[in-house]
């Protein structure tokens, strides 16, 4: 991957509308199941008082909030107008703009932490948008590229990859939602922005829905799940889902399943 290669179009103008679909679902039953991956980055990057930060692809806002009540001052970028409405009413002081991660409306050197939390790779010329995050990055500043974890074993990738069969045919090289896992190929993807890989981690988090109702429509609530929908029908959503939480129904009527994420911390 170099930004030398021809440009694709931008995705924002497609993924933005898909997100902001099931906005308050997403915010409500499903967003909260990050928050300690969010935890985790602050902690390793330690945001904090008066830190500049940056979250590109901030989505409904829930690390942008964790990290204002940090003290950090807040910004944020994302392409879904629904997400976003949620994100300012959590986030009332942050600037949070309506954006594309490939142009980021922000000067050069302006924060201390820019954060793309399963972002970047989504981005039609993923490394012109790390750039764009190298960019506006102080030169003693990080910058945190946290994807899926590995899928081999892990339970959650059940949900992502039941989605697949449902989903209209990529277009050609377009990257799936396990390929910065491993750890080299996310590690490539620094050195092609002109990042330096500092600090590899996995976070592993728990997914807990709290009844049958609460997991298809938080899961319904996804893009992607959004755009299975709109070529396969809700009623194919909802099924696949179904097959892919059965197994992790517990006593008490719960759904509980194990993921991990990726995280590299950079440097420019």
């Amino acid at each position: 991957m170099t930004t030398s290669e021809p440009r694709k179009p931008t995705t924002a103008a497609v993924n933005g509308p898909l997100w902001g679909a099931k906005a308050r679902d997403w915010a409500e039953l499903q967003e909260a199941r990050f928050r300690p991956m969010y935890e985790a980055v602050f902690d390793r990057t330690g945001l904090g008082t008066n830190t500049q930060y940056l979250d590109v692809g901030c989505g409904a806002g829930l690390a942008a909030m964790i990290a204002s009540k940090r003290g950090a001052e807040v910004s944020g970028i994302d392409a879904a107008l629904g997400l976003l409405e949620v994100a300012n009413e959590r986030v009332p002081k942050g600037d949070l703009r309506h954006a594309d991660l490939e142009s980021l409306p922000f000067g050069d050197a302006s924060f201390d932490l820019v954060t793309g939390f399963n972002s970047f790779q989504y981005a039609g010329n993923p490394v012109v948008a790390l750039s764009e995050a190298a960019r506006v990055v102080r030169p003693a500043g990080q910058v945190v590229i946290a994807t899926w974890g590995v899928p081999d074993g892990m339970e959650a990738s059940a949900i992502v990859r039941s989605m697949g069969p449902l989903l209209p045919p990529p277009p050609p090289g377009a990257p799936g939602p396990f390929a910065l896992s491993d750890e080299s190929a996310l590690r490539t993807f620094a050195q092609a922005a002109g990042l330096r890989a500092r600090d590899v981690f996995d976070v592993y988090l728990d997914f807990v829905f709290a009844d049958h109702d609460a997991a298809i429509r938080g899961l319904s609530a996804s893009g992607v799940a959004v755009r299975a929908a709109a070529h396969s029908g809700q009623q194919a959503v909802e099924q696949a889902h179904e097959q892919a939480i059965a197994p992790y129904l517990q006593q008490d009527g719960s759904y509980r399943l194990k993921a991990s994420f990726r995280c590299l911390v950079a440097c420019p």
